[in-house]
């Protein structure tokens, strides 16, 4: 086992379904991973299916705005892939593109770089797309940018919403415990709703302590987010991946004791 994370405790506040990876990452490291999921995906799978089925025919574009997307999706079609199959698919990111292979659908569009949706519109495939019938399959309350910028540029567009996010009904007393003892070193976020449903979770009277937790965030819109809710030690990960998100917290680790020892 490798230690350079060796007594660090980690808090994971990932949906329990994606974090067992991670989790295990960390562990491997020698660190103490925290399981504290702040977000809770829901299907929607009784939601405008019988809609969205009958109008696959037409769609030109599919566009899959996560994994969950593409989950729930499949789920909503009672698993199978026939519809989807002879369509033009677009995946926000590599891990969606991932689910996308996985379910054995071919992949026609992923950004090179970068894994949102300014990303993927900013591909020569999107720039031409008057009159095309794009279908954008993602989560209730995703971003409105795609179809925002889609129906600018001519598409005929519409939203196919599989899945949401509820707040977890879990017992904060472990982690307002380790809170109060000092003994969070770090906090994972992967989206703006698992900090607001930390904070939420964890109480007004937990606020400025948890403040001063370094956090690993994976996206320059989650950062910003949380300094605009008091956070200053923030450090954005190269990419969702969980590799990513272990490099980076090694990487503020390492920082926060350098800058220890610099105050000693």
């Amino acid at each position: 086992m490798n230690s350079a994370l060796a007594e660090v405790h980690v808090l994971v506040t990932r949906p329990e379904h994606q974090s067992e990876k991670l989790n295990s990452l960390i562990e491997q490291q020698g660190g103490v991973a925290i399981r504290f999921p702040t977000l809770q995906i829901v299907g929607m799978v009784e939601t405008g299916v019988t809609n969205q089925l009958s109008n696959m025919a037409s769609v030109d574009w599919f566009i899959f705005t996560s994994a969950n997307a593409v989950n729930f999706a499949l789920k909503a079609n009672g698993g199978k892939i026939g519809e989807f199959k002879a369509k033009q698919i677009a995946a926000i990111g590599k891990a969606t593109a991932s689910e996308l292979l996985l379910a054995g659908l071919e992949v026609s569009l992923v950004p090179e770089s970068g894994y949102d949706s300014e990303s993927l519109l900013a591909m020569p495939q999107l720039l031409k797309v008057v009159h095309q019938k794009i279908l954008i399959v993602r989560g209730q309350g995703g971003r409105e940018e795609l179809e925002k910028v889609l129906k600018s540029r001519g598409a005929v567009v519409s939203s196919w919403e599989v899945y949401r996010r509820v707040l977890p009904e879990s017992d904060p007393a472990g982690v307002i415990s380790f809170l109060e003892q000092n003994l969070l070193d770090i906090i994972i976020i992967t989206s703006c709703e698992s900090l607001q449903n930390l904070c939420i979770m964890l109480g007004e009277n937990n606020k400025e302590s948890l403040a001063m937790i370094p956090l690993v965030v994976i996206s320059g819109r989650i950062s910003r987010l949380a300094a605009k809710m008091g956070f200053t030690r923030i450090y954005v990960t190269e990419s969702p991946s969980d590799q990513a998100i272990l490099d980076t917290t090694i990487l503020a680790i390492e920082h926060e004791r350098s800058n220890t020892k610099c105050c000693n």
